[in-house]
């Protein structure tokens, strides 16, 4: 039996004020987020450096929401631990990565926190595929991974296609999370091929109204089924 899809916001810290990361987290978190998105980049995995386990460890006592961390990295599996000790509750981590993929994938379930698993926009569905049944989210990047702002691919739209039909098919519950060029005609989009988590920072914090702008990405993802 199908699960009933739920519509979850996840607000992208890489597009709040970070002079006042704390606070911005304490706002989204009160304008009704359902999750807080945590993007880690190494530098070397994607051409930028953004927070790391301490910067994590910082904002947890900010908000009870789930922090969904995702390990834009080059060597994830040395860093596991580190992030889960800091406070998250999910962990995604990459396809791509060089590494044993499912020895990492066991790793984050023994500590107890969620399994997500992302691609790039250029990876082919085929490469998570065989996962499925072992993680809780998968996520395809609907921007190339580095840096907000940017437009969303459209190709995505037939990968998450893909995952929903392919989800669907084996009773599997989980999410679809896609990340990047979120907005209001996006949204709609988005939620009619299935995704059930949507990422999104300049579309919330470039509003003057945080829970307004949470509540119609919501509602227009939602009208997409």
């Amino acid at each position: 039996m199908v699960k009933e899809r739920k519509i979850q916001i996840a607000p992208s810290m890489l597009a709040a004020d970070f002079s006042r990361l704390g606070e911005e987290v304490r706002r989204v978190t009160e304008a009704g987020a359902d999750l807080i998105h945590l993007d880690v980049m190494d530098g070397h995995f994607v051409p930028n450096l953004t927070m790391g386990p301490q910067l994590v460890k910082a904002l947890r006592s900010y908000t009870e929401l789930p922090f969904d961390v995702h390990l834009m990295l080059t060597h994830p599996q040395e860093y596991i631990d580190t992030f889960v000790d800091a406070g998250a509750d999910l962990i995604t981590i990459h396809v791509e990565v060089d590494g044993q993929l499912s020895k990492m994938m066991d790793g984050i379930r023994k500590r107890g926190v969620k399994v997500g698993l992302a691609l790039r926009p250029q990876t082919a569905t085929s490469e998570v595929e065989p996962y499925l049944a072992d993680v809780d989210l998968v996520l395809p990047m609907s921007v190339e991974p580095g840096f907000g702002g940017q437009s969303f691919q459209m190709n995505t739209l037939d990968k998450i296609d893909r995952l929903r039909n392919l989800i669907d098919a084996q009773g599997l519950d989980v999410d679809i999370e896609v990340d990047g060029g979120i907005n209001q005609k996006t949204a709609v989009l988005v939620g009619r091929s299935g995704a059930t988590i949507l990422v999104a920072g300049t579309a919330i914090f470039g509003s003057d109204e945080l829970d307004r702008a949470i509540n119609t990405l919501r509602e227009l993802a939602s009208s997409g089924e």
